[in-house]
């Protein structure tokens, strides 16, 4: 498909009033200004984007999408398993229901991938799963099935245990419970390290352990966690876990990151905030403020924004970012919070998130400028198939 006459928003480089971008199979073939438009390959269609604004597909890492059933209360509700507080080897692809009417309302609003993942109330609650957002078998959808390791700060984890009288009942039995699992994971791996180095055939192997499976990954820098955190000394204790492990580091929310913004841009540690439209419901969230991704982001943090799907539901990404543009980040910093740094940080930034020759035709094509306003779009497509129109 050739798709002409767009306002090109690469993200990754300079706009383009007047353009065109061709889609061969599932990846951009090309994209440039009108005056570079190639003559149209024999049986390819053409589509007049009249003008509309072209976009990246928008991706949001930090989601609950296909965790918890829309509408269906607990019988739905797949996203958090508080039988234990530990549980690193759980998966999400496990969980997630593609058939959710979440999905549809995601694509609907040019969402074309989320990480989605298990919720807050396990310290450690298991691996998350990037994935698009179109199709019917959560297999065929999937990008990376074990993409981050959940870990969880502050009331969420207390609130569900102090009734319990289990721990953790309280901010240092949560970070506890971290440590101790890491430590036994990292003894683990040392156990299996000389075992594989044993060239005598005097050792036997550890006996298995899931959790400490789990986490081999982590400790090893392939798998980065994502660790929910709302206040500020959450925050701190999030980096010093992240360094005292060396650990591959996001923090998720950062309610309260505002209030320490130099501070958090000198640990080097990416942040998703968000939801940015809500009420102040709980105590953690006194000081939520729509400002806070813009203070960051000037502050030197690399910011992405979230809707924490079903908290906010998946469908008001853009109007997240429309209104942070409104509260001081940039038009281009808003624009990449939803598109090209949240793939940055995720390392997904080869296929998604910007328009380039080679990367997946995940494409969205709004009437006008997404930020001047309430915009639906008039054309979505995933992997180069149009999914809405």
């Amino acid at each position: 498909m050739l798709i002409t006459h767009v306002h090109l928003v690469p993200v990754c480089g300079v706009e383009i009033p007047d353009g065109f971008l061709r889609i061969e199979g599932r990846r951009i073939a090309a994209l440039g200004p009108m005056q570079e438009l190639p003559a149209p390959e024999a049986g390819e269609e053409v589509l007049d984007g009249k003008g509309g604004w072209l976009l990246p597909g928008l991706v949001d890492i930090h989601s609950h999408l296909g965790m918890f059933g829309d509408g269906m209360g607990v019988e739905g509700d797949d996203g958090n398993e508080i039988a234990d507080p530990v549980t690193p080897q759980l998966r999400a692809l496990d969980a997630i229901n593609p058939l959710d009417r979440g999905f549809s309302e995601a694509l609907d609003y040019g969402v074309t991938t989320v990480v989605t993942g298990p919720g807050s109330a396990n310290p450690i609650s298991g691996q998350s799963a990037a994935m698009k957002t179109f199709g019917c078998c959560v297999d065929d959808m999937v990008l990376n099935p074990a993409l981050a390791m959940k870990f969880a700060l502050g009331e969420n984890p207390k609130g569900t245990y102090a009734p319990r009288s289990q721990a953790p009942t309280t901010r240092m039995a949560t970070a506890a419970l971290i440590r101790e699992e890491l430590y036994r994971a990292k003894r683990y791996l040392e156990d299996l390290e000389r075992y594989e180095q044993d060239t005598e055939d005097e050792l036997d192997p550890p006996e298995y352990d899931a959790k400490s499976e789990a986490l081999l990954p982590v400790l090893k820098g392939e798998m980065a966690v994502h660790i929910h955190a709302h206040r500020a000394d959450d925050i701190f204790t999030a980096a010093r876990l992240i360094r005292e492990f060396s650990l591959r580091g996001v923090v998720i929310h950062a309610t309260e990151g505002h209030l320490i913004a130099e501070r958090f841009a000198g640990f080097g540690i990416p942040v998703v905030c968000g939801p940015v439209i809500g009420s102040r419901d709980k105590p953690e969230l006194v000081s939520l403020s729509r400002e806070t991704p813009a203070l960051l982001a000037h502050a030197g943090v690399k910011v992405a924004l979230c809707t924490d799907h079903p908290e906010l539901p998946q469908e008001f990404l853009m109007l997240s970012a429309a209104l942070c543009h409104r509260e001081g980040m940039s038009r281009a910093e808003a624009l990449r919070a939803v598109t090209l740094t949240p793939a940055e940080i995720v390392g997904l930034d080869h296929r998604i998130g910007s328009l380039a020759p080679g990367k997946d035709a995940d494409l969205v094509l709004y009437p006008r400028d997404p930020l001047s306003g309430l915009e639906r779009p008039i054309s979505v497509f995933l992997d180069g198939k149009q999914v809405r129109s």
